[in-house]
């Protein structure tokens, strides 16, 4: 949960207009940075009933469809194409995720001799490269920009790209030279890399950035957000207490990401009179424009074990929304799941199962790993016959649970069928070690060296084979009073070392039965 929130702060500190007067403006509750977009909120669908250039470019939908052909077509039939009404489209289709068209947008408008664009719409073209090409064709984007243009606003499109892709090094040495040229003077790209800092796990840089951000500008309430997930992680109550009081002195106004983390804090450390006072807090500051804020508190209603509140929320969520999405119906039956309300968990996964168009298979694996977690195996491969029924497809995490449910039966032959599954249903299988682990140590029990043999098979497949596989795989010769066969070849042609014990293992089975090689296996 707390990541999530670090992901939500994040996406409130993109600073990145799709205005020609892009400015960066100082509000004085606290100095913090808003960007102003000349020309309002309105977006370019706002005329019902009437055609317009936006009503066209959002009814593309097919990103292999044309927005230039469709804005050339506007054009010759006589239509005024004004740059303010095009920057609120861009703006409308990045907010709908449409980054090809609102990038095709962008890249028309360049070549206009007519339109005059500022750094605002550079670094917005930038961002949109990034997210339809990569980061080294924002970089290149970059580097061809005129000096003029290698402004604040566009550095920090470019030092947002480092952070999105996660790339440390870049990010920092970015921000050396926007030091040098003074783009350091508001605390957006701290804030930016506060968050990278947090998402890494590099939560020891974080004081030391914080300070400098403090010598240079004045923190915002994302930054105080940041700091607080930065506590929150870390299980420290009077840092985080510490925090609010300090941007409460500096008159900035608390939001519910503020009271979400606080509360967050106060339930870890056990502190139940707080958590309830920061959520009734929280609850004051949520509306219908921050939709993700309803989902944080089922959840923290869930983590107080207040089942009457949980529902009381859902019930709000649904009277206020016309639909509600993937996530959220994720959230309430994750929430009611830990509430042990399997009941209602599953009436509402029917009803998400009813009206779904996306078939998103991370749902109806949180029925299925409840099944799997209540030892009711033969009613989790029952819905999973249901899920496949339905038309939602399995997916790896799928495979793997019930690959977990047959293991905790120690029905190897069952495990290996799905766990071969699980690693063939991906291009890359992810390891996950303590389930390999916990295979072995089933298989070395029943001394079954066939299952061994064969788990061996399946992860020379996935590209997983080390010495303590080949290890566990002589444990179970040993255990079944066999002797293996040009073991020491194999694990040549695996690029696999020995160690001590596999040179011990392999002396316990050398005057056991010889056995022949199995297939497949050479």
């Amino acid at each position: 949960m707390l990541l999530r929130l670090v992901r939500i702060s994040y996406a409130a500190v993109r600073p990145l207009s799709t205005e020609a007067a892009t400015t960066v403006k100082s509000t004085r509750s606290g100095s913090s940075i808003t960007t102003s977009l000349e020309g309002g909120t309105s977006t370019a669908t706002s005329t019902r009933g009437r055609d317009t250039l936006g009503r066209r470019l959002l009814s593309l939908i097919y990103a292999k469809r044309s927005a230039v052909i469709a804005i050339r077509k506007w054009k010759e039939e006589g239509h005024p194409v004004r740059k303010y009404e095009l920057n609120r489209i861009v703006r409308e289709l990045r907010r709908h995720k449409r980054y090809k068209h609102a990038l095709e947008v962008c890249e028309w408008m360049r070549v206009q001799d007519d339109i005059q664009l500022l750094s605002g719409d550079y670094a917005v073209h930038l961002d949109l490269i990034a997210k339809v090409r990569g980061m080294n064709s924002a970089e290149k984007f970059f580097e061809d920009l005129p000096d003029k243009l290698k402004v604040q606003t566009t550095c920090t499109a470019l030092l947002h790209t480092y952070v999105q892709h996660k790339d440390t090094a870049k990010a920092e040495s970015l921000m050396e030279k926007m030091s040098e040229c003074g783009f350091l003077k508001y605390p957006l790209p701290y804030n930016h890399m506060l968050t990278l800092y947090i998402s890494q796990g590099q939560l020891e840089k974080v004081p030391g950035l914080i300070q400098e951000l403090k010598k240079n500008t004045s923190p915002d309430i994302v930054t105080y957000n940041l700091e607080l997930a930065v506590f929150a992680l870390q299980n420290n109550v009077e840092a985080a207490e510490k925090a609010f009081l300090e941007l409460k002195k500096v008159k900035l106004d608390p939001d519910w990401i503020t009271f979400s983390t606080l509360t967050n804090i106060y339930i870890k450390s056990s502190l139940q009179d707080k958590a309830k006072s920061t959520l009734r807090e929280m609850e004051k500051r949520i509306s219908r424009k921050a939709r993700t804020a309803y989902a944080s508190l089922i959840s923290l209603h869930t983590n107080l074990e207040s089942k009457d509140e949980v529902f009381r929320i859902w019930k709000e969520m649904k009277s206020i929304f016309r639909k509600v999405n993937d996530t959220e119906y994720s959230c309430i039956i994750s929430s009611l799941l830990k509430l042990d309300e399997f009941g209602e968990a599953m009436n509402l996964y029917t009803e998400w199962e009813a009206v779904s168009a996306t078939k998103d298979t991370r749902i109806a694996n949180l029925i299925l790993a409840a099944y799997i977690n209540k030892n009711e195996m033969e009613k989790a491969v029952d819905f999973h016959n249901r899920m496949v029924q339905k038309g939602i497809s399995p997916s790896c995490t799928t495979w793997e649970l019930i690959t977990r449910g047959y293991l905790k039966q120690k029905e190897m032959d069952k495990v290996l069928e799905f766990f071969k599954k699980t690693v063939t249903s991906v291009s890359k299988w992810d390891p996950d070690a303590k389930m390999v682990q916990e295979m072995f140590h089933v298989v070395e029990e029943q001394g079954d060296i066939q299952v061994a043999e064969k788990l061996l098979v399946t992860l020379r497949h996935a590209k997983y084979v080390n010495t303590e596989i080949y290890n566990a795989l002589l444990r179970t010769y040993v255990n079944a009073g066999k002797m293996p066969m040009i073991v020491a070849e194999r694990m040549k042609k695996d690029d696999v070392k020995m160690d001590e014990e596999t040179q011990r293992l392999i002396g316990l089975t050398s005057n056991m039965t010889v056995t022949e090689v199995p297939n497949g296996v050479a």
